[in-house]
């Protein structure tokens, strides 16, 4: 019992890291998910769900009963999805009100540390796949990193608070949480709802919130089947294109920038410099330790399969 509740308390940490990255301009849940090890896990159960329910809609009313939906459904690892997402919720939530005012403050420094992480970040897609890179490979990756560059170099817009706009908005920002290289609080952060939104959690605003969650839903029914059966069916090349995004997408963490997406004059470069390489180290310690672990695991099962 104590391991399955302490396997609870880890995946909804885990889920916690990925909702703070959320609330955090120019972080991207999907790489927080891939550094955590939740990435495959969110993917293929919220596939899953969208799935069971979509069966569930079309099978009942027409008699045929819900065994097919169900079957899907079964098809979930629960024990890591709930955790997750009740984690990623609390998270979400707590870091709109206490962490994003903090870097909003010292957005620079911020912004270093979170250059470093994602950074680091890179290795893991690039070897994710365990397959060697072919020369078109690395031009497919250049292309998708210039036109995440680019899209992360626009300046923002001012959109208004109708219903209809966050609910359009949502859709495609809830899109970041499982696409890597792009923050989902950047586009909110481009489209001039982030302060909006975070107003809305603090206020208890239920129709923005509502438009909001609706919106959000839509966007990940529509989007997270696709990426499931790209990384199902295209792997290595979904975590090429993944690891040119992820590259781009550097350029909205660049340390030295104005609010308008203009590139600064460097200041404070000793202390900056210092953060980027603390949130390089963090990442590169944490891949280091956990291919320690898997090395470790390994061994202990040949050694398992010798004295058998």
């Amino acid at each position: 019992m104590a391991n399955s509740v302490g396997s609870y308390i880890f995946n909804a940490v885990r889920g916690g890291a990925v909702g703070t990255s959320e609330a955090l301009p120019g972080i991207s849940g999907g790489t927080v998910a891939l550094m955590v090890g939740l990435y495959d896990k969110l993917i293929g159960g919220a596939g899953h769900v969208v799935s069971g329910i979509k069966r569930y809609v079309t099978d009942v009313p027409r008699g045929r009963g819900k065994d097919r939906a169900m079957e899907r459904f079964r098809q979930v690892d629960w024990s890591v999805l709930l955790p997750a997402l009740i984690g990623m919720a609390v998270a979400l939530v707590g870091a709109l009100l206490l962490i994003a005012p903090l870097v909003e403050e010292y957005t620079q420094y911020a912004y270093a540390i979170f250059f470093g992480l994602v950074l680091a970040c890179l290795w893991i897609p690039y070897t994710g796949a365990g397959k060697s890179w072919k020369a078109w490979h690395y031009l497919l990756a250049l292309v998708f990193a210039a036109l995440s560059f680019f899209l992360t170099s626009l300046p923002g817009a001012d959109l208004p608070t109708h219903p209809l706009v966050v609910f359009f908005v949502a859709s495609v920002a809830i899109c970041a949480l499982v696409l890597p290289g792009v923050s989902g609080s950047f586009i909110l952060v481009a489209v001039g709802l982030y302060t909006p939104t975070k107003d809305a959690v603090e206020n208890l605003d239920f129709v923005y919130l509502g438009s909001f969650a609706l919106g959000a839903i839509t966007g990940l029914a529509l989007f997270v089947k696709a990426l499931q059966y790209l990384l199902e069916n295209f792997h290595h090349l979904t975590l090429v294109i993944l690891t040119g995004l992820m590259a781009g997408s550097l350029r909205a963490l660049w340390p030295w920038q104005g609010e308008n997406r203009e590139i600064l004059t460097p200041t404070d470069v000793p202390l900056t410099v210092a953060l980027m390489v603390l949130g390089f180290a963090i990442v590169v310690g944490s891949i280091v330790w956990e291919q320690r672990k898997r090395l470790q695991r390994e061994q202990q099962g040949a050694h398992h399969e010798v004295t058998v």
